[in-house]
C-alpha cells in the first residue's frame, strides 16, 4: 500500500465525492472507514461502497492514517469533544469545515497536526480544486498525506491558512457564481426563441469549453477574451453591456460576502466550543 488509511467523519456531498474520488483512485474500501449520525445512512453507504461505517467516530478513526472532518462548520465543536484523547499525533486531521480554523482542531486535540482544506463540488467528477493550509503541528508528512488524499478529486495547491477563506469565496462558492450564469444565460437563450434543450446544451457545452480553454492552453481570460471580441462586432456589443452596468463590482462583492461569511462561520464554531 502506497497511500495512507481514511477515515471520514460526515458524509455528505463533499464526504461522499471523497469517497468515491478515493475509490477510483485505486483505495480499497477497507481502507476507508465512514462516519455518520444515522442508522439508515450506515445501512445505504456500507451497502454502496462496502466501506466499514459506524455511528461512533472513535472506532471510525482508530488506526487510520488520515481523519477527515466533512462536518458542518457548527458541527465541529461537538465532534471534536467526541474524539479529542483518540486522536495520536501519528495521524493527521484534515478539516473540509469552512471558516474553520486549525486553532480551534489544536485547543481541543492537542499536538494533533491539523490540515484546513477548501474543496469544491467538481471533487464529484474528479474536477475539484482544494487549497490546503498546514496548522501549527502539520509537518512534512501529514501535508502529503493531505496532498495524496486530496488529489483523488482533483488538484490541490498549498497556501497560509490566512488565505483560505478567499479561496472559499473564489473556488469553494466559484460553481455556484458558474450555475447562476448558466442558469441566465439558458433563460435569455429561451426568449431569444430557441428550445430549452437547445439552449442548455449549447450553454453547458460553451461554458465547459471556456473552461478547457483557460486552464488547456495556458493564456489568460483578458487575452482569450480579447481573442473573441471584434471591434463594432456582438461580443463587443455584448461586453459593452455587462461592463457598463457593474458586472466586476458585482462579482467582487459576491466573493468579498463569500469571504466574510466564511469568517463568521469560523467565529460561530469558535464560540460553539466555548
Amino acid at each position: 500500500m502506497t497511500h495512507p488509511t481514511v477515515g471520514v467523519l460526515g458524509v455528505g456531498a463533499m464526504g461522499e465525492a471523497l469517497v468515491v474520488g478515493l475509490l477510483h483512485a485505486s483505495w480499497e474500501p477497507d481502507e476507508l472507514a465512514l462516519g455518520v449520525r444515522r442508522e439508515e445512512q450506515r445501512e445505504e453507504l456500507a451497502a454502496r461502497y462496502g466501506c466499514p461505517v459506524s455511528l461512533d467516530p472513535a472506532t471510525v478513526i482508530t488506526g487510520r492514517d488520515v481523519i477527515v472532518v466533512a462536518v458542518k462548520p457548527r458541527s465541529v465543536p461537538r465532534l471534536l469533544s467526541a474524539i479529542a484523547g483518540t486522536v495520536t499525533v501519528e495521524q493527521t486531521v484534515v478539516s473540509l469545515a469552512a471558516g474553520v480554523a486549525t486553532g480551534l482542531y489544536e485547543d481541543a486535540l492537542g499536538d494533533v497536526p491539523v490540515v484546513r482544506a477548501m474543496p469544491n463540488t467538481p471533487a464529484l467528477v474528479d474536477e475539484g480544486i482544494t487549497g490546503i493550509a498546514p496548522g501549527r503541528f502539520a509537518g512534512e508528512r501529514s501535508m502529503r498525506h493531505a496532498d495524496i488524499v486530496l488529489q483523488a478529486v482533483g488538484g490541490v495547491i498549498q497556501m497560509e491558512e490566512q488565505h483560505l477563506d478567499a479561496v472559499t469565496a473564489v473556488s469553494g462558492t466559484g460553481p455556484a457564481y458558474a450555475f447562476l450564469l448558466a442558469e441566465a444565460l439558458t433563460e435569455a437563450a429561451v426568449r431569444e426563441g430557441l428550445s430549452r434543450s437547445v439552449a442548455q446544451r449549447l450553454v453547458n457545452q460553451t461554458i465547459k469549453g471556456a473552461g478547457a480553454l483557460l486552464v488547456e492552453t495556458g493564456k489568460g481570460p483578458f487575452e482569450l477574451r480579447a481573442q473573441v471580441t471584434s471591434p463594432g462586432g456582438t461580443t463587443a456589443a455584448a461586453m459593452h453591456v455587462l461592463e457598463g452596468r457593474g458586472f466586476r463590482a458585482l462579482v467582487e462583492d459576491a466573493v468579498a460576502a463569500a469571504a466574510n461569511r466564511s469568517r463568521e462561520l469560523g467565529e460561530a464554531a469558535r464560540q460553539e466550543e466555548t
